[in-house]
């Protein structure tokens, strides 16, 4: 699949004040993309498209370029103590995807300029925990390799955090265009997760995102690079034959693995969940999806700020948990599996 490229830019007139932005501007200037001003990130309102679902599309392919004035940074527990805000939103289409709530009336990807700022208040964490390690996620609310191949905001992290001696990064993607990636001066110091599932999965709910075997490409590049690799399965989803369509995944992880050196591997798997308003907007958005969102089959879990979610019942979800334990054990023996929820 080819990188992403916005169909329309939206700039923060504050954003020129930051090399990345006029960088950005320039950029898309010369590649003849329409640049509209907005005095704000947060306040896109004259989106094209004559209903909901057509300015839902539009959003999706929609750049705006701003600055993050909200410093403080999010829990990211249990992948890493923060969330660093380096971009918000997605160009994929998961159906599952839970920034269908926390983004539901703002689908546009937002790309922030003033790194120095944000790459400050991570200093400023990582010096209350040290001599703990701090860990820093960069995709929880956006898959931030789908835009870095034209802002580099990730890169410059990478190299950031390449010189931290008590902090670390790791994000977790769906697409494949990391060769810009592969010289940044890391100094093992981020981990770089790709998103798997089985087939019925990526088939019927990851549209517009990168293939399997494009994702174990880049996973066999990244590991060349000597990044340290891990894997996220998620969401675990019981779909019919779902222990035979894991099975099958992780005999064909093994396979595209088989020859690379990952001296320690890293999985974090992750059961389906939904929130009651996730589910509205998902059959908005998604009319024809497959996603099984019925309340009654699942267990209400609450969670912070209120707002529960609907997870598999209590043997359900064990089942989940020893099966995909099981295949790891058998295809990945040495491997580390840091958490299931």
């Amino acid at each position: 699949m080819k990188p992403f490229m916005p169909q329309l830019v939206y700039i923060e007139p504050r954003a020129l004040e930051y090399p990345l932005g006029r960088e950005l501007k320039k950029k898309f200037e010369d590649l003849n993309i329409e640049i509209r001003e907005t005095t704000s990130h947060n306040q896109i309102r004259d989106l094209p498209g004559e209903n909901d679902l057509q300015k839902y599309r539009v959003a999706k392919s929609t750049l705006v370029v701003g600055i993050r004035k909200t410093l403080k940074f999010d829990s990211s527990k249990p992948s890493a103590e923060y969330a660093i805000p380096l971009a918000t939103g997605c160009m994929g289409h998961c159906h599952y995807c839970y920034l269908q709530t926390t983004l539901g009336s703002k689908p546009y990807i937002r790309t922030y300029v003033n790194l120095d700022e944000i790459f400050e208040a991570a200093e400023k964490y990582i010096n209350e925990r040290k001599p703990e390690i701090t860990r820093f996620e960069a995709a929880c609310t956006s898959d931030i390799v789908g835009i870095d191949h034209l802002t580099h905001s990730l890169k410059r992290a990478i190299e950031y955090f390449g010189k931290s001696e008590y902090g670390v990064l790791r994000f977790v993607t769906k697409f494949h265009h990391v060769d810009h990636l592969l010289d940044a001066e890391h100094n093992g110091k981020t981990r770089f997760r790709f998103s798997i599932n089985s087939r019925y999965v990526i088939k019927n709910f990851e549209p517009g995102t990168s293939s399997f075997e494009e994702r174990m490409e880049a996973a066999r590049k990244v590991a060349g690079a000597g990044y340290p690799l891990g894997f996220i399965v998620a969401p675990i989803y019981r779909h019919e034959a779902w222990k035979e369509g894991y099975h099958e995944l992780f005999e064909r992880l093994s396979e595209a693995l088989k020859g690379v050196d990952i001296p320690d591997l890293t999985f974090e798997l992750i059961q389906h969940r939904f929130t009651g308003p996730a589910k509205k907007v998902i059959q908005k958005n998604y009319p024809k999806t497959k996603l099984e969102l019925d309340e009654t089959k699942r267990k209400y879990k609450w969670g912070r700020y209120g707002i529960g979610k609907y997870v598999y019942q209590n043997e359900e979800a064990a089942e989940l948990e020893t099966t995909i334990r099981g295949y790891i054990g058998e295809f990945f023996p040495k491997a580390e599996i840091q958490y299931f929820t």
